[in-house]
């Protein structure tokens, strides 16, 4: 055997070996990383365990427990044509304690509120008198139209930005304001776009229909202001 032959054999045998020892070191390792992760994974659950009760102590859910009592202050039958509904927007800033220590003592906050106004006549203000068939034909008056129903929708309606002061925690009544300011912005936009104005077109347009349906062959609308 010559030593050409000798050194080839002896380096692939020492390629072999190194190969081996590699391949045995990579199983070992990663039987080590598998044994540790199976060790931390206890230790994680219960970090994580132990987050989610101070989480839960720092943070609790709110309880709530309505008095099964009810009472009933008043019930009244009602005859109202809802004949138009408002949606309507608003942006609200409500701040307090501004000025020069505002960043200390200061509250502010910015409310998106989401509305909604319905209007229409009470049908039960219509009397007798407010009925006269000539000839024919019926005249009507009608009562003029109001607002019902002027109401923030909870859902859609929340705080977008607040900032408080260093020294202070806040006025807790800066929120139930804003939500008050809200509704009368949303009524007077709904008023400043003519609600009762067109409550009342749509109503004497439902009115006019039925009245037909219901066999006179002609009706006319006074207005009650000019009666």
């Amino acid at each position: 055997m010559t030593k050409n032959r000798i050194f080839l054999i002896a380096g692939t045998a020492a390629v072999l070996m190194v190969g081996v020892l590699a391949f045995g070191a990579y199983r070992l390792v990663a039987v080590v990383w598998d044994t540790a992760e199976a060790g931390l994974a206890p230790a994680r659950d219960l970090a994580s365990s132990v987050a989610t009760e101070v989480a839960n102590v720092l943070h609790p859910m709110p309880t709530i427990l309505p008095d099964p009592v009810t009472i009933v202050r008043e019930v009244r039958s009602l005859a109202r044509l809802e004949t138009i509904q408002y949606s309507v927007e608003k942006v609200i800033v409500a701040e307090s304690g501004q000025g020069p220590f505002g960043f200390l003592f200061g509250d502010r906050l910015l409310f998106i509120a989401h509305g909604s106004v319905i209007a229409g006549i009470d049908l039960e203000k219509i009397g007798p008198e407010d009925l006269l068939v000539q000839d024919g034909v019926l005249f009507v008056t009608l009562p003029e139209s109001e607002v019902f129903v002027v109401t923030l929708n909870n859902e859609q309606s929340y705080i977008y930005d607040r900032e408080v002061g260093a020294l202070t925690r806040g006025n807790q009544q800066l929120e139930t304001e804003a939500r008050q300011a809200a509704e009368q912005e949303i009524l007077a936009s709904a008023l400043e776009d003519n609600i009762l104005a067109q409550a009342q077109v749509n109503a004497e347009n439902f009115l006019y229909r039925l009245l037909l349906d219901l066999g006179f062959p002609e009706v006319i609308f006074v207005d009650s202001a000019t009666d």
